[in-house]
């Protein structure tokens, strides 16, 4: 297992190096001048060309990326030409509020998603089928931003439960949340529901029901934990796409999260914080699918890396 970790980690060094690449070239295809975005409207043309001269901005982009690639591979992600701060220090300001609000939707993903996908497959093509099919599919149908608009409106205007944006106490972590969670749920449910459906028809779950197990003790004991592969493949995907999708639940709740730093950097046309977000989201983005890949070990013994 140990030689499996290394070996996946090595192998992720050549995909971040492809992420810098095409978010270095991607960036800088955006309309707009940083050093004019700094210095300001009207400011004088000797000063937007000392800007440009101070951040490397006159050279080749070819040697502007070896120049931010020989930083990076010393740890260094530059500094924001928007607030003059380094960018280590920027991301990591908002990485504590982007994981708690991915924490928390993961959370209602799982608990909404696993809880009625299961009921799903235990009474299919009943009502309770119906039922969680539909807000299932309203789930993956509704767009993100309109969601968290709809549930701030009635939760936060009309019956005034939760607070309308911002970060500080439990209460302004649920909206959020909710918002990101509830599309993942639909999508844990389809696959909980398909898995348990295919899990149920065995021959052992048969044998363990002649047994007179009570129902949920043969659902749960010997069906879940044999559909959870799939399942959590699902779970650790949208757990990723999570901390880099968060960023239109982050601008409508005012959430200061990575998401939202981002989009602010675009604006500013901060290149150094946009490169140095997007690295960290997709670091973050390689552990979760290589910790999802040494669960698979845990959940089935017989599954073997070596």
């Amino acid at each position: 297992m140990t030689r499996y970790i290394v070996r996946r980690l090595l192998l992720a060094i050549p995909v971040l190096i492809g992420v810098s690449i095409v978010v270095f070239w991607m960036i800088r295809a955006i309309p707009g001048d940083p050093a004019r975005v700094l210095a300001g409207e009207g400011a004088p043309l000797e000063v937007v060309e000392r800007i440009r001269e101070q951040y490397g901005l006159n050279e080749p982009l070819h040697v502007q990326y070896m120049v931010f690639l020989k930083h990076l591979l010393q740890g260094d992600l530059g500094r924001s030409i928007r607030s003059r701060r380094p960018v280590t220090e920027e991301v990591a300001a908002r990485l504590g509020p982007t994981l708690e609000l991915a924490a928390g939707s993961m959370v209602v993903a799982i608990v909404i998603g696993v809880s009625t996908g299961i009921l799903s497959a235990v009474r299919p093509n009943s009502w309770i089928d119906a039922v969680s099919t539909f807000i299932a599919l309203v789930g993956i149908s509704m767009p993100v931003f309109w969601l968290g608009l709809m549930l701030m409106y009635f939760f936060s205007y009309e019956l005034g439960w939760f607070p309308t944006a911002g970060r500080g106490t439990w209460r302004h972590l649920v909206l959020p949340s909710l918002t990101l969670g509830l599309s993942t749920a639909a999508i844990i449910a389809r696959m909980t529901r398909s898995s348990m459906l295919e899990v149920l028809r065995q021959d052992y779950v048969r044998t363990a029901r002649a047994k007179g197990l009570h129902e949920w003790a043969v659902v749960l004991k010997h069906a879940f934990r044999n559909a959870l592969i799939p399942i959590v493949t699902v779970t650790g995907l949208q757990m990723g796409s999570l901390l880099g999708g968060a960023v239109m639940t982050e601008s409508v709740f005012a959430w200061p999260g990575i998401g939202r730093l981002m989009v602010d950097s675009i604006i500013a046309r901060d290149y150094p914080v946009v490169q140095g977000a997007v690295l960290v989201v997709a670091v973050g983005f390689i552990l979760i699918n290589l910790l999802v890949d040494v669960l698979y070990a845990y959940i089935n013994p017989t599954i073997r890396y070596d």
